[in-house]
């Protein structure tokens, strides 16, 4: 039987040397390097390496100023980290529906929850861009202005991923973010990235990054470097010269990762196309896969059981955040309050799509996803 896990990151020489330079203590900053070729890859003005994703997204609140009783709009259909980077604000999420087919969220359903929750406190909205299918941002960004909100960007599963040609991260918004080893629930190395063109959002957060330590005077006293002063609250959210050595040799290669990734996608669409049981994820064309994600319509935990006893892996992306017991007990939600989010996590599953993927592999994963559907009836 073949063993076929979720995710496995594609590791080459480049990594090993990179990382080799850094253990030398020879050369730049990798840190510096990479922070430049996210920009160079984006094609935003500045951006922001931090020593994870959900870092990130923390960070970003700083950057924003949020405080205590602020509202941040964000879909329900999110990593646990988005709301909970609100929640330590004392600041209040807002979860808006999704759509059933692109699993991010609908922009109608935002209209509706801001004419609901209008306030002076609201202040953004976080949209994420689920496995790499780009959200309806013409809309978004549109609703946003007429609310007088700001956007930001949950690109934790997106690298590379485009919007009407566009690189997530350049389409307006004024804050994206960026996670290295979303997939891996053990990961090797890990990093994330604020995106940004506002040049104060950017100062801020390198700043609050670490520990609100402010250096620029050192050099009034002899340049010895170690006199400093704390100018506001910060947290620790460096990322590490190994950490950015890694995600240097990612970035260089993600685009050929795509590609990758969407020859195996093509495998998928063509194999469980007529599949009873089973729902294969919608394109808008742009779609990037870094999750590819079905539906099946009945019992998929059951289905996901038998994939694993024939050695498949898969993942869950997500769980709806009004289920959660913090926030179902928090906020009062209640299972049916957000009804698309609740039967999309029924049915959907997030079967192995990633660069190092054998054909062979893939063409297997389908089979047995055949064979399991057809002794359903």
């Amino acid at each position: 039987m073949k063993e076929i896990p979720f995710y496995v990151p594609s590791i080459d020489q480049n990594e090993k040397n990179l990382i080799q330079e850094v253990l030398s203590l020879k050369g730049a900053s990798k840190i510096e390097e990479l922070e430049d070729l996210m920009c160079e890859y984006i094609g935003c003005k500045y951006a922001v390496a931090t020593s994870s994703w959900s870092g990130a997204m923390h960070l970003s609140m700083f950057a924003l100023e949020l405080k205590r009783g602020d509202k941040i709009l964000c879909s329900v259909n999110a990593h646990p980290a988005v709301a909970e980077a609100v929640r330590h604000f004392d600041a209040e999420p807002i979860f808006v529906d999704i759509q059933g087919d692109t699993f991010n969220i609908d922009p109608i359903k935002l209209r509706q929850a801001l004419e609901k929750h209008f306030h002076k406190k609201l202040k953004a909205v976080v949209v994420s861009h689920v496995g790499g299918q780009s959200c309806d941002m013409d809309e978004i960004y549109k609703i946003a202005s007429e609310y007088g909100i700001v956007v930001i960007e949950d690109a934790s599963t997106a690298l590379g991923a485009t919007y009407k040609g566009k690189k997530i991260g350049t389409t307006g918004s004024i804050i994206t973010t960026f996670g290295f080893s979303a997939k891996m629930q053990n990961s090797i190395a890990n990093a994330g990235i604020i995106a940004t063109d506002d040049e104060a959002i950017y100062e801020r957060a390198k700043l609050i990054r670490h520990h609100a330590i402010e250096s620029k005077q050192w050099d009034k006293h002899g340049g010895l470097g170690y006199v400093y002063d704390v100018v506001d609250i910060g947290i620790g959210y460096e990322c590490s010269e190994l950490d950015a050595a890694f995600c240097i040799s990612q970035l260089q290669k993600a685009d050929e990762q795509i590609q990758k990734r969407k020859k195996i996608a093509a495998v998928y669409d063509k194999e469980l196309s007529n599949v009873d049981h089973i729902t294969i994820p919608k394109n808008n064309g742009e779609h990037t896969y870094n999750l590819y994600i079905i539906k099946v319509d009945k019992n998929r935990d059951d289905f996901a059981r038998a994939l694993k006893e024939q050695g498949i892996f898969t993942g869950l992306h997500f769980v709806p955040l009004h289920l959660l017991t913090y926030y179902k007990q928090k906020y009062s939600l209640r299972v049916n309050d957000f009804s698309v989010a609740l039967t999309n996590y029924q049915q959907i599953l997030s079967l192995p799509c990633y660069s190092g993927l054998r054909e062979d592999e893939v063409r297997y994963i389908c089979q047995q996803i055949k064979e399991i559907s057809a002794k359903r009836g």
